[in-house]
């Protein structure tokens, strides 16, 4: 068999870095307990489309003043770059494949995305609005962080992604989100 990016072989970095990750998933994904599988299987699943973050970005806008609205535009405009960037550049890139989690609980599963699965993009989008909103109200970002760990967290619970997707995607939306903001302050926004 050859060795592809979905499944690297050998002892080459990749191979290495593949084999721990699956390592990390496996005893991530081999703890359960019955209200905590929920609870995350639910934030999982509430995360698509990024609908917690577009519903606190309405209530920083609508509830936040002059700042609010700020720091809503600098939080979706994070996640709008993130997504992007995720999905339509780099998921194509690097090919890799779904875990296979046959051994995870049926009870904590959520539907598996067909697209590929590195970088995450839920954890892309959850510390991108993170951040960007941390630009503008630190204390807000600090807080939002916890739901977006969480969010990243529940993909690897969850069983459809790897740590290692989940680490990237988390620090390739914070890297964005640093990005976008910057942008946005030489624009005047």
């Amino acid at each position: 068999m050859t060795a592809t990016r979905e499944d690297p072989e050998g002892d080459g970095l990749l191979a290495r870095a593949h084999r721990l990750d699956v390592a990390a998933y496996r005893a991530l994904t081999a703890r359960s307990s019955p209200g905590l599988d929920a609870a995350l299987a639910a934030a999982s699943q509430a995360a698509n489309f990024s609908r917690p973050w577009i519903a606190t970005a309405a209530v920083l806008a609508l509830a936040g003043g002059s700042r609010g609205r700020r720091a809503a535009l600098y939080g979706i405009g994070s996640v709008t770059v993130a997504s992007a960037v995720v999905n339509l550049a780099l998921k194509p890139l690097w090919p890799r494949r779904r875990p296979d989690r046959t051994e995870v609980p049926a009870g904590r599963h959520v539907p598996m995305p067909s697209s590929t699965s590195f970088p995450s993009g839920h954890s892309a989008s959850a510390f991108a609005f993170a951040t960007g909103v941390g630009a503008v109200i630190p204390a807000a970002g600090a807080l939002l962080a916890l739901p977006a760990a969480t969010v990243a967290y529940s993909r690897v619970h969850t069983g459809v992604h790897y740590p290692g997707d989940v680490l990237v995607g988390s620090l390739t939306g914070i890297v964005l989100a640093r990005a976008t903001t910057a942008a946005f302050r030489r624009l005047g926004l």
